[in-house]
């Protein structure tokens, strides 16, 4: 069995010898994605897009609980509707892909392949918006943009990413700041009960809030290795958009106005995050609500009798509340420990001859290796309970990383100090000048994270410029 699972795993790259190489060798190695013949797209394989279809499945639980509709927006977005809104083309052009033909003739005009689809929302919302009583207007679009990034890496950044787009519009500034609030609560709540991962919550500073938004909010996520990696965002855009857009609607009073929007977004970087902060050298850990499969069972001495049909027995008890499989594969018991680890499957249950005629099975934890005697007839519920103490387990450590990691410093020297031996989040004051922000990242190699919700009075002054502090910043390195 060790020499099994030595060949399984001796392909990745341990996590203190090059982080960056562990993360990739996963990604392949657990079979998530393949690289494509297009630079920068990557081939997201069956086991990956499992992952993603169960974090599609439980986000969008939750919008529709709270009233959202899914719709589809073209692809392709008229380069004079793109310009409309200022801002928006400014922080987009860059990463922007043009097509310019159409067969073999030319286009009349340029169009862009959506890197994000605030213009195609706003140009729809002028057509169907006619009064007070056709709002709120709550959206949001499943599908993959494009951003031609000069850097990729698998699901952190990648030219085309699937993710999820809500927009939404409503008859009061109010109402729209709350829907803000209200769906970054949702990706916290998801981040922390489904994948396990503590986030903090925030503002982004006016230099990291998103192109035309009036305020964008945050949840910031640490890695293993200390990095921060942004998990979901939410923007107000007050009424920006519907005035470059000519969005307007007749209100109560029987006066034209413009409706105020909101977007936000959150991405397959999920599954970035995933590996990051639960992974280890054998593979990946799979939070129970999000892995494709819950508990794998594997027969020992399978080619012995009665031995492969009470693992499809004990399967059967277990389907309907867990997602199960048999491996009745014909490769040794030791590979498919190995490769189940690899692939993060959070429970495994191991029977053989000498269990049957015990009345009992084997149950073993991904995160610590744990095994646990369970006769038959008690399995569903431990594998219930194992399931919620894994959970449990990995936010926990999860949290532990973030808060042995998390530092305080009140000045620039301090921060440099903590920097140079360190990677992690630094908290410290700010005056709220673009300056000082530049100079944190030109100086310590910082970026604002956010500013977090809970405010710590940490020192009077900012660190960079000694001037009165207005806002406590996290910084950190992102990914």
């Amino acid at each position: 069995m060790a020499n099994d699972k030595k060949k399984m795993v001796e392909a990745i790259t341990a996590q203190e010898v090059d982080f960056a190489q562990w993360y990739t060798d996963i990604c392949t190695k657990a079979e998530l994605v393949e690289y494509s013949s297009v630079k920068g797209f990557v081939v997201l394989r069956p086991y990956g897009y499992a992952i993603w279809e169960n974090i599609q499945k439980n986000l969008d639980a939750r919008f529709k609980a709270t009233g959202h509709e899914n719709v589809a927006m073209p692809l392709l977005i008229p380069e004079s509707l793109l310009k409309k809104e200022g801002e928006l083309v400014e922080g987009f052009a860059p990463e922007v892909a043009w097509v310019t033909a159409g067969g073999s003739e030319p286009l009349e005009e340029r169009l862009a392949v959506r890197p994000t689809s605030e213009t195609m929302f706003s140009d729809h919302f002028a057509h169907v918006l006619h009064s007070y009583r056709d709002l709120p207007m709550l959206y949001n679009q499943w599908c993959s943009v494009v951003r031609w990034e000069k850097s990729t890496r698998p699901f952190l950044r990648t030219r085309e990413f699937w993710w999820q787009e809500g927009h939404t519009i409503h008859e009061t500034a109010a109402e729209a700041e709350a829907e803000t609030a209200q769906q970054l609560e949702c990706y916290a709540d998801f981040c922390e009960r489904d994948l396990c991962i503590p986030v903090l919550k925030g503002r982004k500073t006016d230099k990291e809030k998103f192109a035309g938004a009036e305020a964008t909010y945050t949840i910031e996520a640490m890695m293993k290795d200390g990095k921060a990696l942004q998990s979901g965002t939410s923007h107000y855009f007050g009424d920006k958009f519907s005035r470059a857009y000519d969005v307007t609607f007749t209100g109560r009073d029987n006066t034209l106005q413009y409706p105020f929007q909101t977007s936000w977004g959150a991405s397959s970087r999920l599954i970035g995050a995933i590996i990051m902060t639960h992974g280890d050298d054998d593979g990946l850990i799979l939070p129970p609500a999000i892995a494709p499969i819950q508990v794998v069972i594997v027969p020992v001495a399978a080619h012995k009798p009665g031995v492969t049909e009470k693992a499809q027995e004990l399967a059967a008890a277990l389907r309907g509340d867990f997602r199960v499989k048999v491996d009745d594969s014909d490769k040794a018991p030791g590979w498919k420990f190995s490769q189940w680890e690899m692939k993060g499957v959070p429970l495994r249950i191991e029977v053989g001859p000498r269990d049957i005629e015990q009345g009992q099975c084997v149950l073993v934890r991904r995160d610590n290796r744990e095994k646990q005697f369970v006769k038959f007839e008690d399995l569903p519920a431990a594998v219930s309970a194992a399931l919620d103490a894994l959970a449990a387990a990995l936010y926990e450590n999860a949290k532990n990383n973030r808060e042995a990691r998390t530092y305080t410093a009140k000045t620039l020297d301090e921060i440099k100090a903590i920097t140079a031996e360190h990677t992690g989040f630094i908290k410290a004051m700010w005056c709220g000048d673009l300056a000082c922000e530049e100079a944190m990242k030109e100086q310590a190699g910082l970026s604002s994270r956010c500013m977090p919700f809970e405010q710590e009075p940490i020192s009077d002054v900012c660190p960079v410029c000694g001037k009165p502090a207005k806002k406590m910043v996290v910084w950190g390195v992102a990914y």
